[in-house]
C-alpha cells in the first residue's frame, strides 16, 4: 500500500493537476488547468472510470502489489526512448503484467504483440524461443512501437487506439469525422477500442490519482508513487518471476483473515481514489 508520505504527495500533486478525467486534447501539448470539463463525452468517461473502479479495484490493488519489478524495467525503458513512464499502464490493461499472458488470437507476453508484429519489431519467435515474453526486450518493442504511433498520430488517445485496433482503424476513424479530436471520432471506432481506451484512462486514474494529458507530457512526468528512486540511472534488466522457498500451508482462519485484510485494504485504495473523481 502507498504510505502516508506518499498519499499526502499525491494528494498534493492532484489538487495542482485538472482533476477531469480527460481533458479534450490527448496529445503532448500543454493542459489547460482551469475551468470545469464539460464534454458529454467526458462525463460518459468519468462514469466509466467510476463503475471500472468499482468493480475492478480489488484486481488492481492485486496487479499493484506485485507491479514493483515489471515497473521498474518499463521506466527505464521509457526514459531511455524519451517516452511518458504513465504508458505503462497500457501493460496492465493489457496482460495485467503477465509475462506468460497469450490471447485467443495469438498476441502474447505483456505488451500483448502478435507475431507479426513482433518480427517487425525485432522479435524474434520460433518453436524454441519467444521474445513477446522477455520483459526487457518485448518493452523495448513496445517503446519502439508507441514512439513510431505517436509520431504519425500526434495524439496519446489515437495511439492507445492504434494499439488496440491497428493503425487503419484509427485513419478510417480520421477520414470519416474530418478530425482528430478523439473525442470527436471516437464514434467510428469500435465499440472494443473506445473500451480500451476508457479502461487505460481508468488504470492511470487507480495508479496515478489523476489522469489528464499534462501526465503524459515529457516535461510533466510524475514520479512512481510506490518507490523513491529514480529510474533514470537503472541498467536493463531481465524479469524474472520470484522463485521463493514453499510457505507453510495456511489454516483456514488464516486464510480468512489474509483474504478480509486484502480486500479491505483493496476497498480503502478504490475508496480514495472515487472520491477524487468529481
Amino acid at each position: 500500500m502507498l504510505n502516508t508520505a506518499a498519499l499526502k504527495y499525491m494528494f498534493t500533486a492532484c489538487t495542482f493537476m485538472f482533476l477531469a478525467v480527460p481533458a479534450v486534447d490527448g496529445g503532448t501539448k500543454t493542459a489547460d488547468f482551469k475551468g470545469a470539463d464539460t464534454a458529454p463525452a467526458n462525463r460518459h468517461v468519468k462514469q466509466f472510470v467510476k463503475t471500472y473502479i468499482q468493480k475492478n479495484g480489488k484486481s488492481l490493488y492485486k496487479i499493484g502489489k506485485r507491479s514493483s519489478s515489471p515497473f521498474v524495467i518499463i521506466d527505464s525503458v521509457f526514459k531511455r526512448y524519451g517516452l511518458p513512464v504513465q504508458l505503462k499502464y497500457l501493460a496492465v490493461v493489457e496482460s495485467e503484467l503477465q509475462i506468460r499472458a497469450v490471447s485467443k488470437v495469438g498476441a502474447a507476453g505483456p505488451w500483448q504483440l502478435m507475431p507479426a508484429t513482433a518480427r517487425i519489431l525485432g522479435l524474434r519467435i520460433n518453436s524454441h524461443h519467444d521474445e513477446r515474453k522477455d520483459y526487457y526486450k518485448s518493452t523495448r518493442a513496445a517503446a519502439r512501437y508507441l514512439r513510431d504511433l505517436h509520431e504519425e498520430f500526434g495524439d496519446w488517445l489515437l495511439v492507445f487506439a492504434a494499439y488496440n485496433s491497428g493503425e487503419g482503424a484509427v485513419n478510417s476513424a480520421i477520414k470519416q469525422s474530418g478530425t482528430k479530436n478523439f473525442w470527436m471520432l471516437r464514434r467510428y471506432l469500435p465499440e472494443e477500442t473506445r473500451e480500451y481506451v476508457n479502461k487505460y484512462i481508468a488504470t492511470c486514474f487507480y495508479f496515478e490519482g489523476a489522469y489528464s494529458p499534462a501526465l503524459l507530457s515529457k516535461t510533466f512526468n510524475l514520479p512512481y508513487l510506490n518507490s523513491s528512486k529514480s529510474f533514470s540511472n537503472i541498467q536493463p534488466v531481465k524479469f524474472t518471476e520470484n522463485k521463493q522457498a514453499p510457505k507453510k500451508a495456511e489454516t483456514s482462519e488464516e486464510k480468512y483473515n489474509r483474504i478480509l485484510k486484502e480486500s479491505e485494504e483493496s476497498l480503502e485504495r478504490s475508496n480514495r481514489v472515487l472520491k477524487k473523481i468529481k
